[in-house]
C-alpha cells in the first residue's frame, strides 16, 4: 500500500466528517424542519441548525466544536497491514487537529493535560475487522461528549420511572428505549439519533449501540421484530414533546437502529448510544494498494444544501420576530436580568468569558483573573488556531452541556456577581435556586450550532489559565448579536423543569404492554 496515499486518504474522511453533514442525516433535519410549528423555540432553534450546517459547508469548518472521541471501524482485506494503518490514521488525526478541523480533546484522566493533538492512551479509537472483501471500508463517528454522557445501559428486569416494569422481552426493551429518549432531555443536542444494543455484556452491549449508528437513517432492518420496534418507537417517540434542544416541539428523535447479539442466561443488557443532530458519521471505500479513495458512503440519495432560499425564509422570519428580541449590553445589571422571563430571546453585545469544568472548579477556590461582577460565563471549549502574528481567531464556539457545572455553578455566580451564564440543556435545583436569590438568567444557546456562534464572535481579546488547555482556558470574546433563550430565569422558573415534568407525564402513556 502506498501509506503516504492513504494517510491523506484518511485526512480527508477526517475533515468531511467534521465539516458536513451526510445526505440521510441532512434529510431527517429537513423533516423536522418541515413537521415543527411556525414561530416557535424549536423552529427558531432548526433554523438555527440549518444555517449552522450551510456555514460549516462554505467555511470547511466544524459543524460542532465538540470532535468528542473520534472513532474508526475499519475492514480490511486479508494481509493489510494493520499496525502502519493505525499510525497514519494517527498522523492524519494530529494534522487535522493542527489545523483546526478538530479540536484538542484527548486529556489524562489522572492529571487532566490535554495532549494538544487528540492522540493519547485510547484516542482515537480504531477497530479493525478483516473481511474477504478486496477494500478497505473505513468508517469515522465524531460523537461528543454532550450526547455520549447521555448514553444509558438497562439491566433487564428493572423499574423505570413512568413505565413501571420492564421484563426481559421485547416489551421490556421497547419500554427501555422510550426511557431512554425521556432522559436524554435536550442535554444531547435534541432531537437526536440513537443506536440500541440488546444483549452481550456491558462493553459489547455499548458496542453492538454505537455500531447501529454507523446504518443509514434511512434503512430498514431485516429482522422483522426489531423492524416494527424501530418504527414504533419513531412513531411515538415525538410524542414525548421534548423537541429540539429540549424546548418543548414536535420532533425529538430523528432515528432508532436497533441490533442484537446473544447474551449469558444471567444477565439481559439494553444499551442505548445517544447522538446529537450534528450526526457526523461519514465513511470511504480504499483501494488498498494505492491507498486512494474509491468511494464515499453515505451518498445516496437528495443531498440537502440549506442554501440561499432557506437563509432568505430564516432571514425573513427572524426580522418579523425582531421587536420581541432583548438587547443585552454587557456588563449586564441585576435590573435587566430581573426584568427578563423564562421563553424571553436575547442577543448579547459586548463580552463574554468562557468556562468550563476546569475553570469552574478553579473559581471555587481562587480568585478570577478577571472582574466578573455583571459579566457572562459561556459553557464553551471553543477550536482556536493562531495565526502566524500570534493572533488567535475562533473557528468553532457552540455551548458544551451544562448540567456539569451545577455542583459549582449557583456558588460562583454569587462569589463574583455574574449575572447570566450562557449553555445548553439546562441546569438543576442549586442553580435554580441561587439564581433566584442572587438575580442571575441561564440562557440556553442551540447545541452543535458551533459555526452559527463563532460569526457573532468578533475577537478574542485575550485568555486566561491556558494551562488548562485551549478548551477548559478563559477566553475573553467581544461579540455582537449573539442569541439565546431564557430558560431558567430570576423568579424560580424553568422551562427545563417543566419540559421534564410535561414529558413523563407523557411517557406514561406507553406503559400498557405493545409487544
Amino acid at each position: 500500500m502506498n501509506i503516504e496515499k492513504f494517510q491523506e486518504s484518511m485526512y480527508k474522511l477526517i475533515v468531511e466528517t467534521s465539516t458536513k453533514l451526510p445526505r440521510d442525516v441532512r434529510r431527517a433535519i429537513k423533516a423536522a424542519k418541515e413537521r415543527e410549528s411556525a414561530g416557535t423555540r424549536s423552529a427558531m432553534s432548526l433554523a438555527t441548525i440549518t444555517n449552522n450546517i450551510k456555514m460549516a459547508d462554505d467555511n470547511v469548518s466544524p459543524i460542532c466544536q465538540d470532535t468528542g472521541l473520534p472513532t474508526f471501524k475499519i475492514k480490511t482485506p486479508v494481509g493489510a497491514n494493520q499496525l502502519v494503518m493505525k499510525e497514519a490514521i494517527k498522523n492524519a488525526i494530529a494534522q487535522a487537529t493542527k489545523d483546526g478541523k478538530l479540536r484538542p480533546n484527548s486529556v489524562d484522566s489522572l492529571t487532566g493535560e490535554n495532549s494538544g493533538d487528540n492522540l493519547g492512551g485510547g484516542t482515537p479509537v480504531i477497530k479493525f475487522e478483516q473481511w474477504e472483501k478486496d477494500y478497505i471500508d473505513a468508517r469515522l463517528i465524531l460523537k461528543g461528549g454532550g450526547c455520549e454522557n447521555k448514553n444509558i445501559q438497562y439491566s433487564l428486569p428493572c423499574e423505570l420511572e413512568g413505565l413501571g416494569r420492564a421484563g426481559r422481552d421485547l416489551d421490556g426493551i421497547r419500554k427501555c428505549i422510550m426511557h431512554s429518549v425521556y432522559q436524554a432531555q435536550g442535554q444531547g443536542c435534541s432531537a437526536g439519533f440513537i443506536g440500541v444494543g440488546i444483549g452481550g455484556d456491558r462493553s459489547s452491549g455499548y458496542d453492538l449501540a454505537k455500531e447501529q449508528l454507523f446504518r443509514s437513517v434511512e434503512d430498514v432492518n431485516p429482522n422483522e421484530d426489531l423492524r416494527k420496534l424501530e418504527e414504533y418507537v419513531m412513531n411515538h417517540a415525538n410524542e414525548l414533546g421534548i423537541g429540539t434542544m429540549g424546548f418543548g416541539g414536535e420532533t425529538t428523535l430523528l432515528g432508532c437502529k436497533v441490533g442484537v447479539m446473544n447474551r449469558i442466561p444471567a444477565s439481559f443488557f439494553v444499551s442505548v448510544a445517544y447522538n446529537c443532530w450534528a450526526f457526523r458519521r461519514l465513511g470511504v471505500a480504499v483501494n488498498p494498494e494505492t491507498g486512494d479513495i474509491n468511494e464515499w458512503m453515505y451518498q445516496e440519495g437528495e443531498n440537502i444544501d440549506f442554501g440561499a432560499t432557506e437563509a432568505e425564509k430564516e432571514t425573513a422570519a427572524a426580522a418579523e420576530t425582531k421587536s420581541e428580541v432583548i438587547t443585552l449590553q454587557a456588563p449586564i445589571t441585576e435590573e435587566q436580568i430581573r426584568s427578563l422571563k423564562v421563553g424571553d430571546v436575547v442577543q448579547i453585545n459586548g463580552r463574554m468569558y468562557t468556562g468550563r469544568d476546569a475553570i469552574h472548579h478553579h473559581l471555587m477556590e481562587h480568585d478570577a483573573p478577571v472582574d466578573l461582577n455583571g459579566q457572562v460565563i459561556y459553557h464553551c471549549g471553543p477550536v482556536m488556531l493562531k495565526d502566524g502574528e500570534g493572533n488567535w481567531h475562533v473557528k468553532a464556539a457552540g455551548p458544551t452541556t451544562s448540567i456539569r457545572e451545577e455542583p459549582y455553578q449557583g456558588d460562583i455566580m454569587k462569589k463574583f456577581g455574574i449575572r447570566a451564564v450562557i449553555g445548553k440543556g439546562g441546569m438543576g435545583p442549586k442553580t435554580l435556586a441561587a439564581l433566584k436569590e442572587h438575580g442571575g438568567v441561564y440562557l440556553n444557546a442551540i447545541g452543535g450550532a458551533a459555526q452559527y456562534y463563532a460569526d457573532c464572535i468578533k475577537a478574542v481579546e485575550g485568555v486566561d489559565l491556558m494551562e488548562f488547555g485551549i478548551p477548559e482556558a478563559m477566553w475573553h470574546l467581544k461579540v455582537e448579536g449573539f442569541t439565546a433563550v431564557v430558560t431558567m430565569d430570576s423568579h424560580g422558573n424553568s422551562l427545563h423543569a417543566d419540559v421534564d415534568k410535561s414529558s413523563l407525564e407523557k411517557l406514561a402513556k406507553f406503559k400498557e404492554r405493545v409487544f
